[in-house]
């Protein structure tokens, strides 16, 4: 089941030749030796040592020199030891040891490395995890191989955890090779260029290699550009790599629109970055470290043709025509390459190919930048005295800093005179500095924009001079004047605030700072590591560990990346997603599903592979039948003339689907049946040749293969419709068309055999004679029936299990099914790894379980229902894991979820099969159904591997597992001994089935409230409401239905209220059209629909269909109106208050028209009402003494919807008998008057009868309906009404947008 989409093949032979290049590489040498064990004592340091004994030149693997290892002094706040390679070596792995014969190891660590000793860099595996498992005893060595090799001089180590009974002790050793590497330093002012023996240059395939260093988040690396338009420029732009690459398309040359491939991120972090590119005609990979992106280039060539030269490290001549100013680079380029050409050799050895441009050196100078971390946005901080003050007074303090936060403290300062004091922090990504003087009086400045995007910014404050400049980067000095000379109080305290001293306004900084200035003077951090200057709390010193959470995106579909120092979250705006990555679709996967949640026909968006890479589409669901069709139309379903056309020169015509082929694929695999009509009427137009065969018109399947049949669901058999029925009219040809006859004729077919559908194009070859021509049409795709829905296998022996291949979930998945049971505990599924699974199982009777283990230990999830589940009943089950959460849903109980650690394993790592019903060990197998289940959007088919394995079998017996919708309208299937019942508790609809409307009469003073929370419950569970559902990061979703009919306006049907004043209200106006008004936000105006200027008060029932999706606000009135909306907010509705239908009184947070409909209130009939999971009309009949349920004026229940729909039905069959009598009047004019007036009157008598004898025989069915309703209903009333008052009580930490199927 491998859902990742094909690659071109252009793009596959690189990636082939890429990985084959790098294995060939890797595999010429060993790069595994030892490199510490003969190290000499000068290449080791420490943080500190216990005694002489354990100093660290003792900690070499398998030696017991010394005390037989290295151990830092107990009050070693941040121990660490450090090696020194004596030269920059390729390190493939790390090995650790405890202490000899000692109860001292490191039970996990950290591993940085540095060229200089001084910056240095943490090393993380591909996974993004840090954290390396270290010793569980002295003695034994536990090897890390890392996942790539690192080049550098200096390791350093740092322990995370030691043994709880002892203390920490280590030895250690380090495994690879020597590094020889070609360097060039680039100065910002220099550059090299390599210039052609011909004019210009011209290559279809390139290969460019280097690896860089940089100090500056901008600069050129690479250059080139020819007269015809082509160019290639690799450039850093704020910390990320660019590529811009152009194949001869001169109308990009002079424009300024060009496209860059941007890729990489935080690149200015003076750490080595490799850089690959590689291109083949107009497919060109672009990897830089272990991230690669596949495109193709603009342009009309396929050849990159440049000029006289290519640059490096600039571009040295900015007025060249066709060139753009940028920066050039500053910082070290190694072994770069340019087709096989060392470009670096050349210039070292002075060969004339080879051009320099400033100063440029052949050793890497290195920089003195060094920073430091703060980890703890509640705690960290770092305190530093004054410098001396300048003869002026006052006093500056200047310092860099990055970050991802939006919030944060940066600096505070006491002042004289007392009590006044200075705080500049980031608030809302912008950079504001508060001076607070007496009392409450302050004055502020702002200044920046989206200071937390992750790159450097230059701060400078001076207090001198009367005033306090603040200047960020270039931008224009803001200043606060002064009354007087301010001059500090004590100490600068950076990054926050100590427990005493001052306070943290908002939340501390988190990120990095460096080359911190007090009065003109430097800080030296390494004196404040070493005690010798200031204090400090949770601070990382020699380096900035900065990491960009959005590299790789792991928001899935196009959803918007964004991040804080600790986490990444997921803009799903517009992606038709939702959830914490992204993942989950917000459309129902096809028309049958949308029908079994109580939709009617329509159009609708559906995501035919759910939460799958494919997106939603749009398409009919038409509900009129009994079967359920989806409908995908296409551009041409008019029919169409053709003349003039030959064999030769062929009329063609390529349908163009309001899916894509993947989606039409998607539908089609997922139905039980499609059909596409092809209607073709001829004359003297012939489909076959008549002589030999041969095809005259055929037809493209979805593949693009010539097919010749025109209908039925049997390929390959060249003959119309009329053949295979046996009534062509002239049964020697297998079409009518081919009799070839001067008259019409008709081959209308309908195409049935799904792997040849939809129908992509039709081409007609014989309509160029004389008195020839042809008219088709080909109808849209039409399919019915959902495969998955029903797709059941039961399992009755333990032992038993179905296979598939491994699960394809390293980042993430959503896994759901239904199940039913009698079994107390089973495995539902389970797929192992070397160390990591995944498994759902029913661990009790009452309990589902969802356990995993990435690597970080496991994680279990348990949902625990209040009724047993082991009832024979179906339950649903939904377990979800990605790089933010894990969450379980099991049928509308509150989820359970659980954040996932911020630098944890993301990956999870499966090898084995997927056991479905069972597991490996043939232990703790599932005894019952499962069915519907679904992994990633693939839906499994369960049915067709059960007919193959012993102890399962195909479906699932019982009532309620057929794909007949016994029970309507959301109503739930229950199993019984004898039979089954319907529970209607979550539907608005009653009686056996769940289809009886319930319907209420209003008058001008009744109306029914129904309360979602009572007050007190509002404040008593506000915490754990935020605790527990609030966090989900789905869209705000809302349902709506409700019949109604009345003959007033203005009227008031419906309004939603919540405690924090938002409200839904839905009105009649003055002129009786519909209205719909949401209030979501206080500081806006209310959004306001009119999907139909018509009057709806007319005495007619008329159905309203309401949904949101975020912004979008779908509305569906009757059978012909769909009408879409976008909101002004996506803002969810925060504590539902109550809902009321009819008056409404004492609300002045309303709009004065909603206000004016409510205190008119409503006359007349509402029907079958539903509002997400509730039913307000069912709830008032059955729990009027609930403390939930409030009814003001008179209220009785009513069939005046089902009335309204059966008077509607024969007003309609009146209105077309009538249309057709007067067609035969108007038909008939020797008619005299006095025979019409018989007739009519004669006509008006017979309808008048009917109509008595139809309303007498409805209302004796049903009130015969109602009794054996009764008498069935009786066992089970009461036990639904109890289920149905449970529910009002439950509902509230329901999700409203779970998508669960009641059958």
């Amino acid at each position: 089941m491998d859902l990742r989409k094909k690659m071109p093949p252009n793009i596959i032979t690189l990636y082939a030749l890429s990985v084959i290049s790098s294995a060939s590489a890797a595999s010429h040498y060993n790069c595994n030796g030892p490199l510490v064990s003969m190290l000499p004592q000068a290449s080791f340091q420490s943080s500190s040592q216990s005694s002489i004994s354990n100093a660290p030149y003792n900690a070499k693997l398998n030696r017991r020199d010394g005390a037989g290892g290295w151990s830092p002094l107990v009050t070693d706040r941040e121990p660490w030891l450090q090696l020194d390679l004596r030269d920059r070596m390729e390190v493939t792995a790390v090995a650790t040891q405890g202490r000899y014969d000692s109860s001292d190891w490191v039970s996990s660590y950290l591993l940085l490395y540095s060229d200089t000793g001084r910056a240095w860099k943490q090393y993380r595996q591909e996974n993004g995890v840090g954290r390396f498992v270290g010793n569980v005893n002295s003695e034994a060595v536990v090897q890390n191989k890392l996942s790539h090799s690192v080049r550098t001089r200096f390791l350093r180590f740092i322990p995370l955890d030691w043994n709880p009974s002892g203390w920490l002790g280590l030895r250690v050793e380090v495994y690879g090779c020597s590094y020889k590497s070609d360097v060039a330093d680039f100065d910002g002012r220099s550059s090299l260029l390599y210039r052609f023996n011909q004019k210009s240059m011209s290559t279809v395939k390139d290969v460019i290699s280097l690896r860089f260093k940089s100090r500056q988040a901008e600069g050129v690396l690479l250059h080139g550009e020819g007269q015809r338009g082509d160019y290639i420029t690799l450039e850093l732009h704020r910390g990320k790599l660019a590529l811009y690459l152009n194949l001869d398309d001169t109308r990009l040359r002079f424009s300024s629109g060009r496209v860059a491939v941007t890729l990489g991120s935080l690149l200015d972090d003076q750490h080595w970055h490799s850089v690959l590119i590689e291109r083949f005609n107009k497919q060109v990979n672009l990897t830089v470290d272990s991230h690669t992106q596949h495109f193709r280039t603009k342009g009309e060539g396929d050849s990159l043709e440049v000029d006289y030269e290519l640059s490096f490290g600039g571009i040295p001549l900015p007025g060249k025509p066709g060139t753009f100013l940028r920066k050039n680079f500053h910082g070290c380029i190694e072994n770069l390459y340019y087709n096989g050409i060392n470009i670096i050799d050349l210039a070292k050895r002075r060969k004339p190919q080879i051009y320099s441009v400033g100063n440029v050196t052949f050793s890497c100078s290195e920089s003195q930048l060094v920073a430091s971390t703060f980890l703890s946005s509640s705690s960290s901080f770092l305190s530093l005295p004054a410098a001396a003050a300048s003869a002026v007074g006052g006093f500056s303090v200047r310092f860099q800093f990055r970050t991802w936060n939006p919030d944060g403290l940066l600096l505070s300062a006491r002042l004289n005179p007392e009590p006044q004091r200075l705080e500049l922090r980031i608030s809302n990504s912008r950079l504001r500095l508060t001076l607070h003087t007496s009392g409450q009086q302050k004055s502020e400045v702002s200044t920046g924009h989206r200071v937390n995007d992750g790159l450097w910014h230059s701060v400078s404050l001076d207090t001198r001079n009367l005033q306090i400049t603040l200047t960020l980067d270039n931008e224009p000095a803001s200043t606060i004047e002064l009354w007087e000379q301010l001059e500090s109080r004590g100490n600068f305290y950076f990054g926050g605030c100590p427990s005493t001293g001052c306070m943290n306004p908002t939340l501390a900084f988190q990120g990095c700072m460096r080359l911190i200035f007090i009065n003109s003077q430097p800080i030296n951090l390494s004196h404040v590591q070493q005690g010798m200057l200031g204090y400090y709390n949770e601070l990382q010193f020699d380096t900035c560990n900065i990491r960009d959470r959005c590299l790789p995106n792991l928001c899935e579909h196009g959803g918007q990346c964004s991040q804080s120092w600790s986490s990444f979250y997921c803009d799903c705006s517009g992606t038709g997603y939702s959830g914490a990555t992204c993942h989950n679709s917000i459309y129902e996967p096809s028309c049958e599903a949308y029908k079994l949640i109580g939709s009617s026909s329509g159009f609708y968006s559906i995501d035919p592979d759910g939460s799958g890479p494919l997106g939603p589409t749009q398409v009919y669901c038409n509900m009129t039948e009994e079967k359920v069709w989806t409908v995908v139309t296409h551009n041409s379903t008019a029919p169409v003339r053709v003349q003039g056309s030959s064999v030769q020169k062929p009329y063609m015509m390529k349908f163009n689907y309001s899916a894509s082929a993947e989606q039409l694929r998607a539908v089609i695999t997922g139905s039980e049946q499609c059909q596409q009509e092809v209607v073709y009427n001829c004359r003297k137009s012939r489909l076959f040749n008549t002589k030999d065969g041969t095809p005259l018109s055929w037809w493209l399947d979805q593949g693009g293969e010539r097919r010749t049949y025109w209908g039925g669901f049997l390929p390959g058999v060249q003959q119309c419709s009329c053949s295979l029925e046996e009534n062509c009219m002239d049964m020697n040809y297998f079409c009518n068309c081919d009799a070839d006859t001067d008259a019409w004729a008709n081959d209308t077919g309908i195409l049935s055999y799904k792997d040849h559908l939809p129908v992509s194009q039709i081409v007609i070859g014989d309509t160029n004679r004389t008195g020839s021509e042809a008219i088709y049409r080909v109808g849209p795709l039409r399919c019915y029936g959902d495969k998955s829905i029903w797709n059941a296998a039961s399992f009755y022996q333990e032992s038993s299990y179905l296979h598939f291949p491994t699960l394809q979930a390293e980042l993430g998945s959503d896994i759901s099914f239904y199940f039913k049971t009698s079994a107390p505990s089973g495995v539902f599924l389970e797929n192992l790894g070397l160390k990591d699974f995944i498994r759902v199982e029913l661990s009790t009777p009452s309990a589902v379980t969802f356990s995993f283990d990435l690597g970080n230990g496991p994680v279990v999830l348990a949902v625990k229902s209040h009724v047993p589940l082991n009832d024979r009943q179906w339950h649903y089950v939904r377990a979800e894991r990605n790089a933010k959460e894990a969450s379980l849903q099991v049928d509308q109980l509150p989820l359970r979820f659980l954040e996932a650690p911020a630098d944890g394993h993301l990956r999870l790592r499966l090898n084995s099969q997927l056991f479905v019903g069972g597991t490996a060990s043939r232990q703790r197998g599932f005894l019952g159904c499962i069915r519907t289940l679904s992994v990633n959007g693939a839906t499994f088919d369960l049915e067709e591997r059960a007919k193959l394995t012993p102890g399962v079998s195909s479906g699932c017996p019982g009532y309620c597992s057929g794909s007949s919708s016994l029970c309507h309208n959301r109503g739930r299937c229950i199993e019984k001994s004898s039979g089954y019942v319907c529970d209607c508790s979550q539907s608005a609809y009653g009686g056996p089935a769940c289809k009886e409307e319930v319907s209420v009469s209003f008058d001008r003073e009744s109306s029914v409230t129904y309360t979602f929370q009572e007050p007190f419950s509002v404040m008593q569970n506000r915490s754990s409401q935020a605790s527990s559902v609030s966090r989900d990061t789905s869209r705000a979703r809302e349902n709506v239905a409700f019949s109604f009919l009345t003959s007033q306006s203005p009227a008031m049907l419906l309004t939603v209220s919540t405690f924090s004043q938002q409200y839904i209200a839905v009105v009649l106006a003055r002129n009786g059209s519909l209205q719909i008004w949401y209030r979501l936000q206080m500081d806006r105006n209310p959004d306001v629909f009119s999907p139909s200027l018509s009057s709806l008060a007319d005495g007619r029932l008329h159905r309203i269909r309401i949904h949101r999706e975020g912004k979008d606000v779908y509305v569906q009135i009757d059978q012909d109106i769909h009408r879409k909306y976008t909101l002004s907010s996506d803002a969810e509705l925060i504590l539902i208050r109550s809902l009321t239908l009819g008056k409404v009184i004492g609300r002045e947070n309303f709009n004065e028209e909603v206000m004016q409909a409510g205190s008119k209130g409503f006359i007349g009939c509402l029907s079958s009402v539903q509002f997400n999971h509730v039913a307000p009309l069912k709830a008032a009949l059955l729990n009027r003494g609930s403390s939930l349920v409030t009814i003001r004026g008179p209220l009785v229940q009513s069939n005046c919807g089902a009335l309204a729909d059966s008077t509607t039905s024969h007003t309609l069959l009146d209105q077309a008998a009538t249309a057709n009598k007067d067609k035969e009047q108007r038909g008939n004019d020797t008619q005299n008057d006095s025979a019409v007036i018989v007739g009519v009157v004669t006509a008006v008598v017979f309808i008048t009868v009917c109509v008595l004898a139809v309303v007498t025989r409805f209302l004796y069915q049903h009130r015969q309906a109602q009794r054996s309703a009764s008498i069935k209903e009786k066992e089970h009333r009461h036990s639904m009404e109890t289920a149905y008052r449970a529910e009002l009580h439950l509902h509230n930490s329901v999700r409203d947008n779970m998508k669960e199927y009641y059958i």
